[in-house]
């Protein structure tokens, strides 16, 4: 049996959670990398033994020993470790398989719907909701040439018209069919992570250009596809993916995405990012590609402000004038993303030691560096604060010109 067993030896994530729900019990990944599965109490058990250390029928035996002989029977046992290997919860051959593969499968559904017309619905609520910039109008050619957007990448329901904002001027002042999107990364401790996959969702299979990342990897050099995970639980590209998808059903487009990790480093030497060393390299790797890519690109920055409360750590629940005082701050930030000023918006962060968080720092400093916009105008900004002040999200869109 050991030798036929795709797992001789079943190797969970370590960082598997196990909850009730439904009146079931539930095996799943906080990381969203797998699929939740239905487990007994019995399984659940055999589940802590798959370490990499035991074989499955060593498996069976330690739980004999412990339980009883009728306790989980190898052929159930057997079953439990295909049955995880082929949900992902498991790092084995159909994990490896589909982490090789040329397609990122979604692991943002249930932040919009699974089916195709319910997720359009969502998406024109984005822009002709309460406050929203309402929907996208004709192709504008007046006024300077769009080089970048910043827009959220908090979840719809909590972001809504501020993602319509930014992608309505998107929509209007770009003929681009190449989407450069750097994105926070939430998850990887890597400075920068590119990734090969194409992207499904619902709505389709969205094509990572891959001359353009050869030009990238080229320039830079090694080390943009050392955390092969980066990108498999991350939200802040998929959900930009999404309503790309929803504007140009009938356009083409592909894209390039680019997750960027911490720039604590630089927060706490007060170095603007743009002179380090790594840092520039990643710039003149991304102008470089562009500079080749014989077409329009625009980038989209996916990021969003201020993060505080217990949520995050800090010791008082959000209320005033902690929110008035974190509006005002965000007003500073805002002043200089209107400037296009990367090195002042910066500076406005470092001098409060990113004490509250912005996690689109690094993306939109990396892409006001390369794209070098002479304006920029902010469409909106929000706050969002839980009714019993658990946590509040700031986010804005802005938009950056030639």
């Amino acid at each position: 049996m050991s030798n036929t067993n795709p797992h001789p030896r079943p190797t969970r994530w370590p960082w598997l959670a196990a909850a009730h729900e439904g009146g079931q019990l539930w095996l799943y990944d906080p990381r969203r990398i797998g699929s939740p599965v239905a487990v007994s109490r019995a399984e659940l058990e055999a589940v802590q033994l798959f370490t990499s250390r035991l074989t499955v029928p060593e498996i069976h035996s330690t739980l004999a020993a412990k339980f009883g002989p009728t306790f989980l029977g190898l052929p159930a046992l057997t079953a439990l470790v295909t049955k995880l290997d082929e949900s992902f919860l498991l790092d084995g051959p159909a994990f490896r398989e589909y982490l090789a593969g040329p397609v990122r499968r979604p692991s943002c559904v249930g932040c919009y719907p699974p089916e195709p017309e319910a997720i359009h619905a969502q998406m024109r609520g984005l822009f002709t909701g309460p406050g929203g910039p309402g929907p996208v109008g004709d192709r504008r050619t007046d006024g300077p040439r769009l080089r970048a957007v910043l827009v959220p990448h908090m979840d719809y329901a909590r972001g809504n018209v501020t993602y319509g904002w930014g992608f309505k001027e998107l929509a209007e002042r770009t003929d681009a069919r190449l989407f450069v999107i750097v994105a926070t990364s939430h998850y990887s401790p890597a400075r920068f992570s590119l990734t090969r996959m194409n992207f499904a969702t619902p709505l389709g299979t969205v094509e990572t250009d891959q001359a353009y990342v050869d030009r990238i990897l080229q320039s830079y050099g090694s080390g943009l596809f050392d955390d092969p995970f980066a990108h498999l639980p991350e939200h802040s590209v998929e959900l930009e993916v999404v309503v790309l998808q929803h504007l140009f059903p009938d356009r083409p487009f592909r894209i390039v995405p680019l997750l960027v990790g911490s720039f604590g480093d630089c927060v706490s030497s007060l170095t603007p990012p743009d002179r380090v060393g790594q840092i520039q390299r990643m710039v003149a790797a991304l102008q470089a590609a562009e500079a080749a890519a014989g077409e329009p690109v625009c980038y989209v920055i996916s990021g969003d402000l201020a993060h505080i409360g217990p949520k995050f750590d800090d010791p008082e629940p959000v209320r005033e004038p902690l929110l008035g005082e974190s509006r005002k701050q965000d007003e500073a930030i805002l002043a200089k993303l209107n400037a296009a000023d990367g090195e002042g918006y910066f500076n406005v962060i470092a001098a409060e030691g990113d004490a509250r968080r912005i996690c689109g720092l690094p993306p939109t400093c990396l892409t006001l560096a390369t794209a070098r916009p002479t304006a920029g105008r902010v469409l909106h900004y929000q706050q969002f604060v839980h009714p019993q002040g658990h946590e509040s999200v700031s986010f804005a869109a802005a938009a950056f010109y030639e």
